[in-house]
């Protein structure tokens, strides 16, 4: 990430694909910081085939021609590894195609904004995101002027051993807390809706254009998923040649 003088951004597009079936993803059209539209996937796993056409249609409905756009902003992980890439390839494409600048956003971030949509937003939060192997990915987030802040950046740890260093103040969310459902109700935190856990490309948008106007852009080629651990295939490939 690069530490550029702010720019006065028109209009921008938010990338939200880091997500795995059950859920879908979305992408968010925007003009100086309100949300025009957004456009869900027609269905989970549809990033790859449904993303361009979503933008066309919105960009279509709102008269908006892509070379105008001035930044996209792009959920970088963790989370599912095909999604993360086909969309980190989307935002260098638009970048490269109209000269659009990249704004990287983790997206733990993501998810820990929908806390503000709580009946009564907790002024701390988990968020825990299946990881497989029994584990999760896994940060903390505090509420300050209307945003949720990271405590540190994500982690991958077993559900159980990260929620028991949690403030007993904080609610948890996430889609790891279905699937460990038993496990999040032994430590006795709160947990929000279930309406809450997925990530949504609006508040990619909303946190995009928080670090757009402090300049915190990446070159295209710096633009990378954060995966926090290796892709299975990888570490498969690694042990066969280690055998």
């Amino acid at each position: 990430m690069t530490q550029e003088k702010p720019l006065a951004i028109d209009l921008a597009l938010a990338l939200e694909t880091s997500s795995s079936p059950p859920e879908v993803g979305s992408v968010t059209l925007g003009r100086r910081g309100s949300v025009l539209a957004t456009r869900a996937f027609s269905q989970p796993g549809a990033h790859a085939a449904d993303m361009f056409p979503a933008i066309d249609m919105m960009c279509r409905d709102h008269g908006v021609a892509p070379d105008a756009l001035a930044a996209v902003y792009v959920s970088i992980g963790p989370g599912s590894f095909t999604g993360l890439r086909i969309g980190i390839t989307a935002a260098r494409m638009l970048a490269l195609a109209v000269g659009a600048r990249i704004v990287g956003i983790p997206s733990l971030d993501v998810i820990a904004q929908n806390a503000s949509d709580a009946e009564d937003p907790p002024a701390r939060v988990a968020v825990i995101r299946d990881a497989g192997r029994g584990r999760v990915y896994a940060a903390s987030f505090e509420r300050a002027d209307g945003v949720y802040m990271a405590h540190a950046q994500a982690v991958e740890s077993e559900p159980s051993a990260f929620l028991a260093a949690q403030d007993r103040g904080c609610a948890v969310l996430g889609d790891g807390t279905s699937k460990y459902v038993d496990v999040v109700a032994a430590t006795g935190l709160a947990v929000l809706s279930e309406a809450l856990f997925a990530p949504r490309s609006e508040a990619v948008f909303r946190l995009g254009e928080l670090k757009a106007v402090r300049g915190e852009f990446c070159e295209p080629r710096d633009v990378i998923p954060t995966y926090v651990r290796r892709p299975d295939a990888e570490e498969k490939w690694q042990q066969r040649q280690e055998r």
